[in-house]
């Protein structure tokens, strides 16, 4: 069993996502990451994170993968917020710029994904990640994958 399947069975996405912020939870990759589903409405989503050394690249800064992480996890739960009990989805691309480097110092990070378009099939969403002071880190565009589920 998924979390989605324990934490939510028959809800819609953004009542799944939103209980999974009232239990507490967090996938596993948030766990690995250090990362949490904050906050979330239709057609959009926040994530924190306060990045630390086990994130570092051997040039000496956060990893871009953690930052495309973030970026990722913001625009695919954007989407999420939008679909049925009986809807799934999947990132078919992501396209990530970086517009200044990450480092442990930087302190707590929010990414926050909306969608620009929903639908039947495809969805698209937007992100940006930025710092607590507003600077802007990274930002992201994709595309994803509506279906049913299995």
């Amino acid at each position: 069993m998924n979390l989605v399947e324990e934490i939510a069975p028959g809800l819609s996405g953004l009542e799944t996502l939103k209980a999974l912020i009232a239990a507490g939870r967090r996938p596993p990759i948030g766990q690995t990451l250090d990362f949490d589903l904050t906050d979330v409405g239709e057609g959009w989503a926040v994530f924190t994170s306060t990045p630390g050394l086990a994130a570092y690249n051997p040039i000496g800064t956060v990893h871009g993968g953690y930052a495309a992480t973030l970026l990722d996890s913001a625009c695919g739960c954007a989407v999420h917020s939008k679909l049925s009990a009986t809807q799934a989805y999947t990132t078919l691309e992501l396209k990530v710029a970086y517009h200044k480097a990450i480092k442990a110092s930087t302190g707590t990070l929010r990414a926050e994904g909306h969608v620009v378009s929903f639908g039947r099939r495809a969805a698209f969403a937007e992100a940006s990640l930025k710092d607590g002071d507003g600077r802007l880190y990274a930002t992201a565009t994709s595309t994803l994958l509506v279906m049913e589920r299995p």
